[in-house]
């Protein structure tokens, strides 16, 4: 009991002298960081202000405004350390261990960040595009260091890792994408007047109007009849809800100015020895 007593008594003594000798700088390293990461944060938001209101890209700009909060958080740790005594040069030699066998250990993940980073330097898309990767088209709502996030037309969230983006072939159509419309009409066809109706189909959809670019023509002479080409850039977000909308409205209109749609037939001749 006496020699548990005395092991007590050894260890208060410990930390009473240790809060003595530290207790201070202890205090002052406490009020460094808290103050430092204080303003780290406004430093941050400042930063990301003075980007947005520059008109930098937003995801260039919280890549740099969380990097330079990042390095400043950094800079007020080693300080605080040094408050009280602590050298960081230890520190640096271990996180350089432990960088080589993490960076060894999660190849995948780093590679994601590597890409990330990449993509937000070279900035093949921003957010707000519509682009198409790996087979998957939507709109870009967010991109950070290890994924981009893509909405489609259907309201559905898709993630990609980044590294399977970079080095990939890109589709990135902006604000407004191509719709293609092909039909066959007879020989005799009044043609101007199929074209007239075609635009005015165009100009008639509900979201749509005069301003909407467009263009018809013939695009192809055969002794089936003619083949008459249309091609409309029509806003990404609803591809194809204005791509049905104008067939049908086209359609509608066509029938309506009793315009005789050709359908190409084959000829089969079936030879018997």
């Amino acid at each position: 009991m006496q020699e548990q007593l005395g092991q007590a008594s050894e260890i208060y003594n410990l930390v009473v002298a240790f809060l003595v000798n530290y207790s201070f700088q202890i205090l002052g390293a406490i009020l460094i960081l808290i103050i430092g990461i204080y303003l780290a944060g406004k430093i941050s938001n400042w930063l990301f202000g003075f980007c947005q209101s520059k008109n930098l890209d937003i995801t260039l700009s919280r890549f740099i405004a969380n990097v330079v909060k990042l390095l400043f958080i950094l800079m007020v740790g080693i300080i605080a350390l040094g408050n009280i005594g602590i050298s960081v040069t230890p520190f640096v030699a271990a996180i350089g261990a432990l960088s080589l066998g993490a960076g060894l250990a999660l190849q995948g993940l780093l590679s994601n960040y590597g890409a990330g980073l990449n993509i937000i330097l070279t900035r093949p898309f921003v957010v707000g595009d519509t682009i198409c990767v790996q087979g998957v088209t939507g709109v870009v709502t967010e991109v950070t260091l290890a994924f981009t996030i893509l909405l489609d037309e259907d309201d559905v969230r898709i993630t990609i890792p980044n590294k399977h983006i970079v080095g990939e072939v890109i589709h990135n159509s902006g604000p407004v994408s191509l719709v293609e419309i092909d039909f066959q009409v007879a020989p005799d066809t009044d043609v101007p007047g199929v074209l007239k109706t075609a635009m005015e189909a165009v100009r008639a959809t509900d979201g749509l109007d005069d301003e909407t670019n467009a263009l018809f023509g013939v695009s192809k002479l055969s002794g089936a009849g003619l083949e008459i080409s249309g091609r409309i850039w029509v806003p990404t977000e609803k591809y194809f809800h204005y791509k049905y909308a104008i067939i049908e409205g086209l359609h509608d209109r066509l029938r309506a100015a009793e315009v005789t749609l050709v359908i190409p037939a084959q000829e089969v001749r079936l030879q018997q020895d």
